[in-house]
Protein backbone atom coordinates (compact mmCIF):
# COMPACT_ATOMS: atom_id res chain seq x y z
CA UNK A 1 0.00 0.00 0.00
CA UNK A 2 1.40 3.44 -0.94
CA UNK A 3 2.01 5.68 2.07
CA UNK A 4 1.38 9.40 1.80
CA UNK A 5 4.56 11.49 1.95
CA UNK A 6 4.40 15.24 1.32
CA UNK A 7 7.48 17.04 0.04
CA UNK A 8 5.76 20.21 -1.12
CA UNK A 9 7.71 23.21 0.17
CA UNK A 10 10.29 20.98 1.91
CA UNK A 11 14.08 21.27 1.45
CA UNK A 12 15.61 18.32 3.32
CA UNK A 13 14.08 15.64 1.09
CA UNK A 14 15.91 12.64 2.56
CA UNK A 15 15.11 13.80 6.05
CA UNK A 16 11.45 14.42 5.24
CA UNK A 17 10.94 10.96 3.71
CA UNK A 18 12.61 9.40 6.76
CA UNK A 19 10.71 11.47 9.34
CA UNK A 20 7.29 11.00 7.76
CA UNK A 21 7.73 7.23 7.35
CA UNK A 22 9.01 6.95 10.92
CA UNK A 23 6.00 8.94 12.18
CA UNK A 24 3.66 6.65 10.22
CA UNK A 25 5.25 3.62 11.88
CA UNK A 26 5.20 5.10 15.39
CA UNK A 27 1.52 6.09 15.15
CA UNK A 28 0.43 2.74 13.70
CA UNK A 29 -0.49 3.98 10.25
CA UNK A 30 2.12 1.52 9.01
CA UNK A 31 1.66 -1.72 10.96
CA UNK A 32 4.20 -4.44 11.85
CA UNK A 33 4.85 -6.68 8.87
CA UNK A 34 3.43 -4.21 6.36
CA UNK A 35 5.26 -4.00 3.04
CA UNK A 36 6.71 -0.58 2.20
CA UNK A 37 6.42 0.74 -1.32
CA UNK A 38 9.50 -0.34 -3.34
CA UNK A 39 12.09 2.44 -3.36
CA UNK A 40 11.97 2.85 -7.12
CA UNK A 41 8.16 3.25 -7.14
CA UNK A 42 8.15 5.67 -4.21
CA UNK A 43 10.92 7.76 -5.79
CA UNK A 44 8.92 7.96 -9.01
CA UNK A 45 5.73 8.92 -7.13
CA UNK A 46 7.57 11.65 -5.18
CA UNK A 47 9.57 12.87 -8.19
CA UNK A 48 12.90 12.44 -6.36
CA UNK A 49 15.96 10.34 -7.03
CA UNK A 50 15.92 6.75 -5.93
CA UNK A 51 18.97 7.37 -3.73
CA UNK A 52 16.88 9.81 -1.66
CA UNK A 53 14.39 7.08 -0.81
CA UNK A 54 17.07 4.40 -0.33
CA UNK A 55 18.88 6.66 2.16
CA UNK A 56 15.63 7.12 4.15
CA UNK A 57 14.96 3.34 4.13
CA UNK A 58 18.55 2.61 5.24
CA UNK A 59 18.23 5.01 8.18
CA UNK A 60 14.91 3.42 9.24
CA UNK A 61 16.53 -0.02 9.04
CA UNK A 62 19.53 1.10 11.10
CA UNK A 63 17.16 2.28 13.87
CA UNK A 64 15.16 -0.95 13.81
CA UNK A 65 11.95 0.49 12.33
CA UNK A 66 12.10 -1.65 9.18
CA UNK A 67 13.78 -4.82 7.98
CA UNK A 68 14.90 -5.69 4.48
CA UNK A 69 14.41 -9.13 3.00
CA UNK A 70 16.48 -9.71 -0.18
CA UNK A 71 14.23 -10.41 -3.12
CA UNK A 72 11.08 -9.63 -1.12
CA UNK A 73 11.33 -5.97 -0.13
CA UNK A 74 11.27 -3.75 2.95
CA UNK A 75 8.84 -4.42 5.81
CA UNK A 76 7.83 -2.64 9.01
CA UNK A 77 9.73 -4.23 11.89
CA UNK A 78 8.17 -6.54 14.46
CA UNK A 79 11.07 -5.85 16.84
CA UNK A 80 11.95 -3.27 19.51
CA UNK A 81 10.89 -0.27 17.43
CA UNK A 82 7.34 -1.59 17.57
CA UNK A 83 7.30 -1.10 21.33
CA UNK A 84 8.09 2.58 20.88
CA UNK A 85 4.97 3.24 18.86
CA UNK A 86 2.63 5.77 20.36
CA UNK A 87 -0.64 7.30 19.28
CA UNK A 88 -0.40 10.66 17.64
CA UNK A 89 -1.74 13.31 19.94
CA UNK A 90 -4.16 15.73 18.43
CA UNK A 91 -5.81 18.66 20.07
CA UNK A 92 -9.56 18.30 20.47
CA UNK A 93 -11.43 19.54 17.41
CA UNK A 94 -13.20 22.88 17.55
CA UNK A 95 -16.10 21.31 15.63
CA UNK A 96 -19.24 20.38 17.53
CA UNK A 97 -22.29 18.35 16.53
CA UNK A 98 -25.84 19.63 16.79
CA UNK A 99 -27.38 19.12 20.27
CA UNK A 100 -29.91 16.63 18.87
CA UNK A 101 -27.19 13.97 18.67
CA UNK A 102 -26.34 14.20 22.37
CA UNK A 103 -29.56 12.42 23.40
CA UNK A 104 -29.05 9.40 21.14
CA UNK A 105 -27.45 6.20 22.42
CA UNK A 106 -26.09 3.45 20.21
CA UNK A 107 -28.13 0.23 20.40
CA UNK A 108 -27.23 -2.71 22.62
CA UNK A 109 -27.35 -5.01 19.59
CA UNK A 110 -23.61 -4.27 19.37
CA UNK A 111 -22.99 -5.55 22.92
CA UNK A 112 -21.65 -8.95 23.91
CA UNK A 113 -24.68 -11.26 24.08
CA UNK A 114 -25.66 -12.72 27.43
CA UNK A 115 -26.17 -16.47 27.88
CA UNK A 116 -29.86 -15.80 28.44
CA UNK A 117 -30.41 -13.24 25.68
CA UNK A 118 -33.97 -11.91 25.66
CA UNK A 119 -33.24 -8.81 23.58
CA UNK A 120 -35.76 -7.97 20.87
CA UNK A 121 -35.23 -7.59 17.14
CA UNK A 122 -32.51 -10.25 16.91
CA UNK A 123 -33.38 -13.29 14.76
CA UNK A 124 -31.63 -16.63 15.14
CA UNK A 125 -28.63 -16.47 12.79
CA UNK A 126 -28.39 -20.27 12.75
CA UNK A 127 -31.71 -20.43 10.88
CA UNK A 128 -30.39 -18.35 7.98
CA UNK A 129 -30.21 -20.44 4.76
CA UNK A 130 -26.43 -20.13 4.53
CA UNK A 131 -25.89 -22.84 1.93
CA UNK A 132 -28.50 -21.47 -0.47
CA UNK A 133 -27.29 -17.90 0.11
CA UNK A 134 -23.66 -18.78 -0.69
CA UNK A 135 -24.77 -20.44 -3.90
CA UNK A 136 -26.89 -17.47 -4.95
CA UNK A 137 -24.23 -14.88 -4.07
CA UNK A 138 -21.70 -16.86 -6.14
CA UNK A 139 -24.18 -16.85 -9.01
CA UNK A 140 -24.70 -13.10 -8.64
CA UNK A 141 -20.91 -12.61 -8.79
CA UNK A 142 -20.67 -14.65 -11.99
CA UNK A 143 -23.43 -12.58 -13.56
CA UNK A 144 -21.73 -9.36 -12.40
CA UNK A 145 -18.51 -10.36 -14.17
CA UNK A 146 -20.34 -10.22 -17.49
CA UNK A 147 -22.55 -7.22 -16.72
CA UNK A 148 -21.85 -3.58 -17.40
CA UNK A 149 -20.27 -2.15 -14.24
CA UNK A 150 -22.27 1.03 -13.76
CA UNK A 151 -24.48 2.49 -11.06
CA UNK A 152 -28.01 1.12 -11.03
CA UNK A 153 -31.42 2.75 -10.77
CA UNK A 154 -32.14 4.12 -7.26
CA UNK A 155 -35.42 2.17 -7.13
CA UNK A 156 -33.37 -1.04 -7.00
CA UNK A 157 -32.82 -4.06 -9.20
CA UNK A 158 -35.91 -4.88 -11.24
CA UNK A 159 -35.58 -8.58 -10.45
CA UNK A 160 -35.77 -7.91 -6.69
CA UNK A 161 -38.60 -5.37 -7.01
CA UNK A 162 -40.56 -7.90 -9.04
CA UNK A 163 -39.84 -10.65 -6.50
CA UNK A 164 -40.90 -8.44 -3.59
CA UNK A 165 -44.12 -7.42 -5.32
CA UNK A 166 -44.93 -11.10 -5.89
CA UNK A 167 -44.02 -12.01 -2.30
CA UNK A 168 -46.10 -9.33 -0.56
CA UNK A 169 -48.98 -10.04 -2.92
CA UNK A 170 -49.08 -13.68 -1.78
CA UNK A 171 -48.10 -13.28 1.88
CA UNK A 172 -49.89 -10.00 2.71
CA UNK A 173 -52.50 -9.54 -0.01
CA UNK A 174 -50.92 -6.32 -1.25
CA UNK A 175 -51.56 -5.41 -4.86
CA UNK A 176 -48.30 -3.97 -6.17
CA UNK A 177 -46.12 -4.17 -9.25
CA UNK A 178 -42.35 -3.87 -9.51
CA UNK A 179 -42.84 -0.21 -10.41
CA UNK A 180 -44.40 0.44 -6.98
CA UNK A 181 -41.38 -0.94 -5.08
CA UNK A 182 -38.32 1.04 -3.98
CA UNK A 183 -35.53 -1.03 -2.41
CA UNK A 184 -33.80 0.47 0.64
CA UNK A 185 -31.10 -0.48 3.13
CA UNK A 186 -33.57 -1.56 5.79
CA UNK A 187 -36.55 0.09 7.44
CA UNK A 188 -34.60 2.94 8.99
CA UNK A 189 -33.40 4.22 5.64
CA UNK A 190 -36.89 3.82 4.21
CA UNK A 191 -38.22 6.08 6.98
CA UNK A 192 -35.45 8.60 6.38
CA UNK A 193 -36.35 8.81 2.69
CA UNK A 194 -40.08 9.06 3.38
CA UNK A 195 -39.59 11.78 5.98
CA UNK A 196 -37.59 13.84 3.48
CA UNK A 197 -40.28 13.39 0.83
CA UNK A 198 -43.34 14.02 3.03
CA UNK A 199 -42.27 16.42 5.77
CA UNK A 200 -40.52 19.72 6.27
CA UNK A 201 -38.75 21.01 9.40
CA UNK A 202 -41.40 22.05 11.89
CA UNK A 203 -44.03 19.62 10.59
CA UNK A 204 -45.55 17.20 13.11
CA UNK A 205 -45.58 13.42 12.91
CA UNK A 206 -47.51 11.17 15.30
CA UNK A 207 -45.82 8.03 16.60
CA UNK A 208 -46.89 5.28 18.98
CA UNK A 209 -46.20 5.77 22.70
CA UNK A 210 -44.49 3.56 23.77
CA UNK A 211 -42.74 3.10 20.47
CA UNK A 212 -39.61 2.24 18.56
CA UNK A 213 -36.81 4.67 19.39
CA UNK A 214 -34.69 4.96 16.19
CA UNK A 215 -37.47 6.42 13.98
CA UNK A 216 -38.27 8.95 16.70
CA UNK A 217 -34.64 10.11 16.80
CA UNK A 218 -34.51 10.13 13.01
CA UNK A 219 -37.54 12.41 12.68
CA UNK A 220 -36.24 14.67 15.42
CA UNK A 221 -32.83 14.98 13.72
CA UNK A 222 -34.58 16.24 10.57
CA UNK A 223 -36.30 19.01 12.50
CA UNK A 224 -39.67 17.23 12.54
CA UNK A 225 -41.78 17.55 15.69
CA UNK A 226 -42.58 14.11 17.14
CA UNK A 227 -45.89 13.69 18.95
CA UNK A 228 -46.52 10.57 21.02
CA UNK A 229 -49.97 8.95 20.85
CA UNK A 230 -50.98 6.26 23.38
CA UNK A 231 -51.41 2.59 22.52
CA UNK A 232 -53.89 0.22 24.19
CA UNK A 233 -54.84 -3.42 23.63
CA UNK A 234 -56.37 -2.51 20.25
CA UNK A 235 -53.39 -0.56 18.95
CA UNK A 236 -52.92 3.16 18.36
CA UNK A 237 -55.68 5.19 20.04
CA UNK A 238 -56.95 7.06 17.00
CA UNK A 239 -59.20 9.34 19.06
CA UNK A 240 -56.07 10.67 20.80
CA UNK A 241 -54.48 11.93 17.57
CA UNK A 242 -54.08 15.73 17.81
CA UNK A 243 -54.70 18.27 15.08
CA UNK A 244 -52.15 19.52 12.56
CA UNK A 245 -50.46 16.15 12.09
CA UNK A 246 -48.90 15.68 8.65
CA UNK A 247 -48.12 11.94 9.01
CA UNK A 248 -48.60 8.98 11.35
CA UNK A 249 -46.01 6.23 11.82
CA UNK A 250 -47.52 2.94 13.04
CA UNK A 251 -46.61 -0.75 13.49
CA UNK A 252 -50.12 -2.30 13.27
CA UNK A 253 -49.22 -5.98 12.75
CA UNK A 254 -47.09 -6.34 15.87
CA UNK A 255 -46.80 -3.09 17.77
CA UNK A 256 -43.32 -2.38 19.01
CA UNK A 257 -42.82 -2.82 21.93
CA UNK A 258 -46.20 -3.89 23.39
CA UNK A 259 -46.77 -6.57 20.76
CA UNK A 260 -50.50 -5.91 20.27
CA UNK A 261 -52.20 -6.07 16.89
CA UNK A 262 -54.24 -3.08 15.73
CA UNK A 263 -57.88 -4.10 15.44
CA UNK A 264 -59.79 -3.82 12.17
CA UNK A 265 -62.00 -1.14 13.71
CA UNK A 266 -58.97 0.95 14.61
CA UNK A 267 -57.43 0.45 11.19
CA UNK A 268 -60.54 1.78 9.50
CA UNK A 269 -60.74 4.64 11.98
CA UNK A 270 -57.13 5.60 11.27
CA UNK A 271 -57.73 5.62 7.52
CA UNK A 272 -60.81 7.79 7.99
CA UNK A 273 -58.86 10.15 10.26
CA UNK A 274 -56.07 10.47 7.68
CA UNK A 275 -58.60 11.36 4.99
CA UNK A 276 -60.25 14.02 7.16
CA UNK A 277 -56.90 15.53 8.12
CA UNK A 278 -55.13 15.18 4.76
CA UNK A 279 -52.37 13.16 6.42
CA UNK A 280 -50.11 10.31 5.33
CA UNK A 281 -49.79 6.94 7.09
CA UNK A 282 -46.44 5.16 7.18
CA UNK A 283 -47.20 1.49 7.85
CA UNK A 284 -44.24 -0.47 9.19
CA UNK A 285 -45.38 -4.09 8.84
CA UNK A 286 -43.05 -5.14 11.65
CA UNK A 287 -42.76 -8.88 12.35
CA UNK A 288 -45.81 -9.73 10.23
CA UNK A 289 -44.14 -12.82 8.73
CA UNK A 290 -44.21 -14.72 12.03
CA UNK A 291 -47.74 -15.49 13.21
CA UNK A 292 -48.74 -18.20 15.71
CA UNK A 293 -52.50 -17.81 16.01
CA UNK A 294 -55.54 -15.79 14.95
CA UNK A 295 -56.34 -14.87 11.40
CA UNK A 296 -54.11 -12.17 9.88
CA UNK A 297 -55.74 -8.79 9.37
CA UNK A 298 -55.44 -6.90 6.10
CA UNK A 299 -52.60 -4.37 6.11
CA UNK A 300 -53.62 -0.72 6.16
CA UNK A 301 -52.20 -0.49 2.64
CA UNK A 302 -54.71 -3.08 1.42
CA UNK A 303 -57.65 -1.34 3.14
CA UNK A 304 -56.58 2.06 1.80
CA UNK A 305 -58.59 3.31 -1.19
CA UNK A 306 -57.17 6.85 -1.34
CA UNK A 307 -53.44 6.23 -1.65
CA UNK A 308 -52.62 7.62 1.80
CA UNK A 309 -50.66 4.62 3.09
CA UNK A 310 -46.98 4.02 2.39
CA UNK A 311 -46.07 0.43 3.23
CA UNK A 312 -42.60 -0.36 4.60
CA UNK A 313 -41.09 -3.85 4.95
CA UNK A 314 -37.72 -5.32 5.83
CA UNK A 315 -35.74 -8.56 5.62
CA UNK A 316 -33.79 -7.88 8.83
CA UNK A 317 -35.93 -10.17 11.00
CA UNK A 318 -36.89 -12.76 8.39
CA UNK A 319 -33.27 -13.26 7.28
CA UNK A 320 -30.52 -11.34 9.08
CA UNK A 321 -30.02 -7.69 10.10
CA UNK A 322 -26.68 -7.74 8.25
CA UNK A 323 -28.46 -8.31 4.92
CA UNK A 324 -29.60 -4.66 5.27
CA UNK A 325 -32.37 -4.70 2.71
CA UNK A 326 -35.88 -3.34 3.02
CA UNK A 327 -38.45 -1.83 0.72
CA UNK A 328 -41.20 0.73 0.28
CA UNK A 329 -44.49 0.14 -1.52
CA UNK A 330 -45.23 3.66 -2.70
CA UNK A 331 -48.43 5.26 -3.98
CA UNK A 332 -48.03 6.30 -7.59
CA UNK A 333 -48.17 9.99 -6.67
CA UNK A 334 -45.01 9.65 -4.53
CA UNK A 335 -43.07 7.07 -6.51
CA UNK A 336 -40.81 9.42 -8.45
CA UNK A 337 -40.08 11.67 -5.46
CA UNK A 338 -39.09 8.65 -3.34
CA UNK A 339 -36.78 7.42 -6.07
CA UNK A 340 -35.14 10.85 -6.21
CA UNK A 341 -34.75 10.90 -2.42
CA UNK A 342 -33.18 7.44 -2.57
CA UNK A 343 -30.79 8.71 -5.23
CA UNK A 344 -29.51 11.64 -3.18
CA UNK A 345 -29.45 9.54 0.01
CA UNK A 346 -27.52 6.44 -1.10
CA UNK A 347 -28.08 6.02 -4.86
CA UNK A 348 -28.94 2.34 -4.48
CA UNK A 349 -28.48 -0.66 -2.20
CA UNK A 350 -25.70 -3.17 -3.03
CA UNK A 351 -26.62 -4.88 -6.29
CA UNK A 352 -24.99 -8.23 -5.50
CA UNK A 353 -27.11 -8.62 -2.38
CA UNK A 354 -30.22 -7.51 -4.25
CA UNK A 355 -29.69 -10.07 -6.99
CA UNK A 356 -29.03 -12.88 -4.51
CA UNK A 357 -32.17 -12.01 -2.53
CA UNK A 358 -34.26 -11.86 -5.72
CA UNK A 359 -33.14 -15.40 -6.57
CA UNK A 360 -33.76 -16.56 -2.99
CA UNK A 361 -37.37 -15.37 -3.20
CA UNK A 362 -38.10 -16.56 -6.73
CA UNK A 363 -36.55 -19.99 -6.15
CA UNK A 364 -38.91 -20.64 -3.24
CA UNK A 365 -36.02 -20.88 -0.74
CA UNK A 366 -37.20 -17.78 1.09
CA UNK A 367 -40.73 -19.14 1.58
CA UNK A 368 -39.31 -22.46 2.83
CA UNK A 369 -37.06 -20.58 5.24
CA UNK A 370 -40.04 -18.61 6.59
CA UNK A 371 -42.08 -21.77 7.15
CA UNK A 372 -39.21 -23.46 8.99
CA UNK A 373 -38.40 -20.39 11.08
CA UNK A 374 -42.06 -19.89 11.92
CA UNK A 375 -42.28 -23.39 13.42
CA UNK A 376 -39.19 -22.82 15.55
CA UNK A 377 -40.27 -19.37 16.73
CA UNK A 378 -43.74 -20.73 17.52
CA UNK A 379 -42.13 -23.27 19.87
CA UNK A 380 -40.10 -20.52 21.53
CA UNK A 381 -43.16 -18.29 21.86
CA UNK A 382 -45.07 -21.08 23.58
CA UNK A 383 -42.12 -21.92 25.81
CA UNK A 384 -41.79 -18.30 26.91
CA UNK A 385 -45.50 -17.71 27.50
CA UNK A 386 -45.91 -20.98 29.42
CA UNK A 387 -42.80 -20.49 31.56
CA UNK A 388 -43.59 -16.85 32.29
CA UNK A 389 -47.14 -17.78 33.32
CA UNK A 390 -45.78 -20.33 35.78
CA UNK A 391 -42.74 -18.51 37.12
CA UNK A 392 -43.46 -14.79 36.88
CA UNK A 393 -47.25 -14.44 37.09
CA UNK A 394 -47.18 -12.75 40.50
CA UNK A 395 -44.75 -10.12 39.21
CA UNK A 396 -45.74 -9.65 35.58
CA UNK A 397 -48.85 -9.69 33.39
CA UNK A 398 -48.15 -10.76 29.83
CA UNK A 399 -49.61 -8.62 27.06
CA UNK A 400 -51.44 -11.05 24.72
CA UNK A 401 -49.57 -11.44 21.44
CA UNK A 402 -49.57 -14.08 18.71
CA UNK A 403 -47.18 -12.45 16.25
CA UNK A 404 -43.51 -11.61 15.97
CA UNK A 405 -40.39 -12.30 18.00
CA UNK A 406 -41.11 -10.71 21.36
CA UNK A 407 -43.66 -10.50 24.16
CA UNK A 408 -44.21 -7.56 26.52
CA UNK A 409 -45.16 -7.90 30.18
CA UNK A 410 -46.55 -5.20 32.48
CA UNK A 411 -45.43 -5.05 36.10
CA UNK A 412 -48.20 -5.87 38.55
CA UNK A 413 -46.79 -3.92 41.49
CA UNK A 414 -43.20 -2.93 40.68
CA UNK A 415 -42.38 0.66 39.79
CA UNK A 416 -40.19 1.81 36.91
CA UNK A 417 -37.34 2.33 39.38
CA UNK A 418 -37.76 -1.19 40.75
CA UNK A 419 -37.69 -2.63 37.23
CA UNK A 420 -34.42 -0.76 36.71
CA UNK A 421 -33.04 -2.55 39.77
CA UNK A 422 -34.18 -5.92 38.39
CA UNK A 423 -32.48 -5.06 35.11
CA UNK A 424 -29.18 -4.44 36.90
CA UNK A 425 -29.46 -7.69 38.86
CA UNK A 426 -30.22 -9.60 35.66
CA UNK A 427 -26.98 -8.40 34.07
CA UNK A 428 -25.10 -10.02 36.96
CA UNK A 429 -27.00 -13.27 36.25
CA UNK A 430 -25.85 -13.27 32.59
CA UNK A 431 -29.37 -12.33 31.50
CA UNK A 432 -30.52 -9.38 29.41
CA UNK A 433 -33.91 -7.99 28.33
CA UNK A 434 -35.45 -4.61 27.54
CA UNK A 435 -37.25 -2.32 29.97
CA UNK A 436 -40.61 -1.08 28.73
CA UNK A 437 -39.94 2.37 30.19
CA UNK A 438 -37.09 2.85 27.68
CA UNK A 439 -39.64 3.12 24.86
CA UNK A 440 -41.78 5.85 26.43
CA UNK A 441 -42.18 9.20 24.71
CA UNK A 442 -44.41 11.02 27.18
CA UNK A 443 -43.75 11.76 30.81
CA UNK A 444 -45.44 8.64 32.26
CA UNK A 445 -43.48 5.52 31.23
CA UNK A 446 -45.01 2.15 32.02
CA UNK A 447 -43.28 -0.28 34.36
CA UNK A 448 -42.65 -3.57 32.60
CA UNK A 449 -40.26 -5.56 30.49
CA UNK A 450 -39.99 -6.79 26.90
CA UNK A 451 -38.74 -10.33 26.23
CA UNK A 452 -37.48 -11.37 22.82
CA UNK A 453 -37.04 -15.01 21.85
CA UNK A 454 -35.31 -14.76 18.48
CA UNK A 455 -31.83 -15.15 19.94
CA UNK A 456 -32.42 -17.78 22.64
CA UNK A 457 -33.13 -21.51 22.12
CA UNK A 458 -36.43 -22.84 23.48
CA UNK A 459 -34.71 -25.18 25.94
CA UNK A 460 -32.90 -22.27 27.58
CA UNK A 461 -35.99 -20.10 28.10
CA UNK A 462 -37.35 -21.70 31.33
CA UNK A 463 -34.02 -21.42 33.14
CA UNK A 464 -33.64 -17.82 31.97
CA UNK A 465 -37.05 -16.92 33.38
CA UNK A 466 -36.28 -18.69 36.65
CA UNK A 467 -33.20 -16.50 36.95
CA UNK A 468 -35.34 -13.49 36.18
CA UNK A 469 -37.72 -14.51 38.97
CA UNK A 470 -34.82 -14.56 41.43
CA UNK A 471 -33.88 -11.05 40.29
CA UNK A 472 -37.41 -9.90 41.22
CA UNK A 473 -37.33 -11.69 44.56
CA UNK A 474 -33.88 -10.47 45.65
Amino acid sequence: MAIHVSLVGRKDLKGEVYRQLRAAIRTGQLRPGEHLTPSRELAQALAVSRSTVVAAYDRLAAEGFVTTQPGAGTFVSEGPAHAKREARRRSDSVLRSRPVWNAIELPTAFDRPARFDFRTGIPDASLFPHQAWRRLVARALRVAEKAERVYQHPAGQFSLRSAIAHHVGISRGIEASADDIIVTSGTQQALDILARVLLSPGDRIAVEDPGYEPPRHLFHSLGIRVIGVPVDQHGLVVDALPDRIRAVYVTPSHQYPLGVTMSLTRRRALLAWAERNDAAIIEDDYDSEFRFGDRPLDPLQTLDTRGRVIYVGSFSKTLLPTVRLGFVVAPRSLRLAIQKAAFISHWHAPTLTQNALADLIESGEFARHIRRANRIYRDRHEALVNAASRVLSDHLELVPSTTGLHVAALARTASVKQIDTVFSRAAQADLIFHRLSAFAIGGSPRAGIVLGYGAIPAERIPEGLRRLRRCFDS
